[in-house]
């Protein structure tokens, strides 16, 4: 780290610790030079401000024009070098040098001076004028002649400023200065030594000016001297400090004093010339001077607010280089030529409606060059706005609320803000503030009318626009946005919304559906309007819609009433006089008003018409008496018609007898042709149950032939699958004895089983001598697969009958019913016992046999015969099984069995230990063939 850049910390250090913050003032000095970034102080803590404070404040640096050096860091709250700063370029040599700034804050608004003192550093060394100082000296100058040198000119000030000036070598001349009332210093060398111009003609000097800043700079300059004859006096000025004064923006050319010096030499060397001499470079441009005359003008512009004074050295030079100093002080009086200026520090987009009175919307500074009474303002806004201006500091000010704002009276303010100093003549300057007022949802729809009512035609289309309801809301935008609802009521227990409805962004109420004026007269419900503010605002209104009649119903007539099927005559004796009430018609029309008026007449009316309806109350008369041409029979028919246009009618027959007896109206009235309509209807309901009739014919047609291929199918399938069929035991129903008192105390069941390859085995089926001797439990189920039946039926088919056994004949007092010999009335009854109880072979080949009966007679019969059309079906059931087969007569038993219809059905053994047990019973001798049941056979051989 440099020496330099140490001092500059040094110096920082220093200049913090003298910080200080009064009235919301902060100050702060700091040295040029410093790097982007770097620190200048702790505003936050210095102002006492939160973070947070800063953040929602939005605090913001505001410079005017001028360059911002300065940047507010509100994450840090600290104040931080945004551009390099030189205090020469900044200020030139005025001194101090201060950057003035404000930190504003919104919400509320806030603002807090700051001066930043911007420190010298010794960051330039001295520079002369000109490159080289050329003195051409007589050589008779007196030891003592001064010669005024060039000055070094350093922008830096103080300390670091141009401090000394030495010179070398010093043989013939030594280097005197002297301290100026501004702070500079003459220098002057000085002979100390004769010269001689035959021994030296020529001196080379080198002229070194230093600063006083840490490190030491310094600048030279090379003199050269030329030593001549002659003219040893130097000129004199008559006044050593000239002071005059010019108004600013004086025009060119304006003298501003003269400057006198003399020269005791005489001739050519005491000629006198004034040259101003080159210190500030911008002084040679605004000031001229006559080199003979010593006359000092204005040749540039001046301008107050840039430049108070200026300091001019004025040199008084003879032929001889002899020279005298003198210094000019110009001082610039100031002038009311600067307008004041405004300028907007803050201004919101836009201001709620219901802001508060007294609330800082903008604030403004104003800001004029001018000094003393010209630079003092006074600012103010136009009338009759519920605005006011208020000063808080010098220059600043701040445009406060001082009334309730409205924006549907007023959606926005042009405030005119002039601002004139009190300068003579007086300037100003204007700005317009262009404020718009937000909008507040503080207003609710309003409808155009109280109420709204309107008519529709009944019978109208679903979907009519019936009309329109408006309504208005004074805000904007979407708080403007009306919408519209149709609030829930009912109307003779319907609901509203079912009637009508209404479009949510036009307010158009539309039918739902068609009307009816004989259901619903009229309609009274509300809708409400809803903005879109937050929260929203409502207000609703009622609303009447008025049904009105149409003509769309026909008279309806109540009496004579029509009927096809019988024919109703009214009587009129053939004395009847005239005017006489033969019947009266009634009528009614459920419209209202014109539309529901009925008049009445005949639809054929001659010259000679017996009979005349009455036009309003339909009551039928004769208008003459009753002659013997007029025929018995009369038919009238009478028109009922209503007022509606267009109008509807309705037509009555009314048939009258002309007799004065019953008998004669009788034979009269029997061939009164009924009704065609009747007639036709009929025809109608006739025709159309024929055309049913068929369909479900010939779909049942369809039915029977697709099962009838189905199955054969099946079978076909089945019979191919030979021995892979799978056992299926067959469940026969139960039996139980007929009597109460009988001998079977029990209920017995019996399973035959028989293998998937029966077809080819020797079991047979025994062929009973009588089909009538099995009845089934209608609630029994058979539970024999598909497959397994068909097998069944083909070996039924295929097998040969073998005739029953000879052991099956018993005697005429065994036999039971007209079959057997006539016994005790307990045999008759079925009561008796068991004359030889038979073995469970026998029992076997019994049940067997009647097995082998029941399938037989399935074959035989049609189908439907026995309810076992669909013999094949998952569910086998005998339950329409006719009567010839009730009984159940089991050989060696007097008992008849019959199906019992409330015995439950009993567990059977499995189909194996069945099979099993019929096999270890010996096999039953053969019976010998009975002349019973030869007779039987044949008759199923015929069969």
């Amino acid at each position: 780290m440099s020496d330099r850049t140490m001092a500059r910390q040094v110096l920082l250090f220093i200049w913090f610790l003298s910080l200080s913050s009064v009235l919301g003032q902060v100050s702060y000095s700091i040295p040029e030079e410093m790097a982007k970034g770097s620190l200048v102080g702790n505003i936050a803590q210095d102002l006492g401000l939160d973070l947070k404070r800063l953040k929602s404040g939005k605090a913001r640096i505001y410079t005017g024009d001028s360059v911002e050096y300065i940047e507010l860091n509100k994450e840090r709250g600290v104040l931080l070098i945004k551009e390099r700063i030189d205090r020469e370029a900044l200020c030139g040599q005025t001194t101090p040098c201060a950057l003035h700034l404000q930190i504003t804050l919104e919400n509320p608004m806030e603002f807090y001076s700051v001066t930043v003192e911007v420190l010298d550093v010794n960051d330039n060394a001295p520079v002369f004028a000109v490159k080289e100082i050329k003195f051409d000296i007589i050589e008779s100058s007196l030891t003592g002649a001064k010669f005024v040198l060039e000055r070094a000119v350093d922008d830096d000030v103080g300390l670091n400023g141009v401090q000394s000036y030495s010179l070398q070598p010093v043989d013939h001349f030594v280097l005197k200065t002297q301290d100026m009332p501004d702070g500079t210093k003459n220098v002057e060398m000085i002979l100390q030594k004769p010269l001689d111009r035959e021994k030296q003609e020529h001196f080379s000097l080198l002229l070194t000016a230093v600063d006083g800043g840490d490190p030491q700079m310094s600048g030279t300059i090379p003199i050269t001297i030329t030593v001549e004859d002659a003219n040893d006096n130097a000129p004199v000025c008559f006044l050593p400090v000239y002071k005059t004064s010019v108004a600013e923006n004086s025009p060119k050319g304006t003298i501003l004093t003269t400057v006198q010096a003399s020269d005791a030499d005489q001739g050519q060397n005491g000629r006198v010339e004034y040259y101003i001499y080159k210190s500030q470079g911008s002084t040679s441009d605004l000031f001229e001077i006559d080199k003979n005359e010593g006359v000092l003008r204005l040749s540039g512009e001046t301008d107050y607010e840039r430049v108070k004074h200026f300091q001019i050295d004025v040199q008084a030079r003879d032929p001889g280089r002899h020279s005298d100093t003198c210094k000019v002080i110009v001082d610039i009086i100031d002038v009311n030529d600067n307008k004041p200026v405004i300028n907007i520090m803050s201004k919101p987009s836009a201001l709620s409606e219901d802001l508060k009175s007294g609330t800082v919307v903008t604030m403004l500074n104003v800001q004029d060059s001018d000094s003393g009474e010209n630079g003092k303002v006074q600012c103010s806004i136009n009338d009759n706005i519920p605005f006011t201006l208020t000063s808080t500091t010098s220059n600043f000010f701040s445009l406060v609320t001082d009334g309730d704002l409205d924006r549907e009276r007023e959606s926005g303010y042009n405030i005119s803000v002039t601002c004139a100093d009190e300068g003579v003549p007086s300037l100003s300057s204007s700005v317009i503030l262009s404020l718009h007022i937000s909008d507040v949802n503080d207003n609710a729809p309003v409808f155009e009318k109280s109420s709204y009512e309107a008519s529709v035609q009944e019978n109208n289309t679903p979907g009519l626009s019936i009309f329109t309801v408006r309504a208005r809301d004074a805000d904007f935008n979407q708080n403007a946005r009306v919408s519209y609802i149709l609030e829930d009521s009912s109307v003779n227990g319907v609901p509203v919304s079912s009637l009508v409805s209404v479009s949510a962004d036009s307010g158009v109420i539309h039918a739902v559906r068609s009307f009816d004026y004989e259901q619903i007269k009229d309609l009274q419900f509300r809708v409400k309007a809803q903005d879109g503010g937050s929260p929203p605002l409502s207000s609703n209104v009622s609303v009447k819609i008025t049904i009105q009649d149409q003509n769309d119903n026909a008279p309806q007539v109540l009496y004579p009433v029509q009927s096809g099927a019988s024919v109703v005559a009214e009587i009129v004796p053939r004395s009847a006089d005239v005017g006489y009430l033969v019947t009266k018609v009634v009528a009614v029309d459920v419209d209202s008003g014109q539309n529901a008026w009925l008049s009445y007449k005949l639809q054929k009316a001659t010259d000679r018409a017996l009979f005349e309806v009455g036009s309003q109350n339909g009551e039928i008369r004769t208008v003459r008496q009753v002659t013997d041409k007029d025929a018995v029979k009369q038919r009238l028919t009478v028109v009922v018609e209503d007022n509606g246009r267009p109008s509807r009618s309705a037509t009555v027959n009314v048939n009258v007898a002309v007799a004065d007896s019953f008998p004669e109206v009788l034979s009269e009235f029997t061939d009164f042709p009924h009704d065609k309509e009747y007639n036709d209807n009929l025809t109608f309901y006739l025709v159309l149950a024929l055309a049913v009739v068929s369909f479900l014919f010939i779909v049942s047609i369809i039915a029977i032939l697709s099962v009838k291929c189905y199955r054969w199918r099946r079978e076909q399938m089945f019979y191919k699958s030979g021995a892979n069929l799978p056992v299926i035991p067959y469940y026969p129903p139960l039996y139980a004895d007929v009597g109460g008192t009988g001998t079977l105390q029990h209920v017995y069941n019996y399973e035959v089983c028989r293998t998937t390859d029966s077809r080819k085995s020797d079991l047979k089926y025994g062929r009973p001598c009588s089909e009538s001797i099995i009845s089934l439990d209608s609630s029994g189920t058979q539970t024999l697969t598909h497959a397994q039946r068909g097998k069944l039926n083909n070996d039924d088919s295929v097998d040969e009958q073998k005739p029953p056994s000879a052991d099956w004949r018993f005697t005429q007092n065994q036999r039971p019913g007209p079959s057997g010999a006539a016994g005790t009335p307990e045999v008759a009854v079925g009561t008796g016992p068991w004359p030889n109880p038979p073995t469970e072979a026998e029992q076997l080949q019994a049940l067997m046999a009647a097995a082998n009966e029941v399938s037989e007679a399935t074959n035989t019969l049609g189908p439907g015969t026995m309810g076992l059309s669909t013999r094949y079906n998952p569910q086998f059931t005998l339950q329409h099984v006719p009567d010839y087969r009730q009984n159940v007569y089991i050989p060696g038993s007097t008992a008849t069995l019959t199906s019992n219809q409330q015995q439950p059905q009993q567990a059977l053994p499995p189909p194996q230990a069945a099979i099993a047990a019929a096999a270890a019973q010996p096999e039953p001798p053969k019976a010998a063939q009975t002349p019973a049941n030869k007779k039987k056979s044949t008759k199923k051989e015929k069969k």
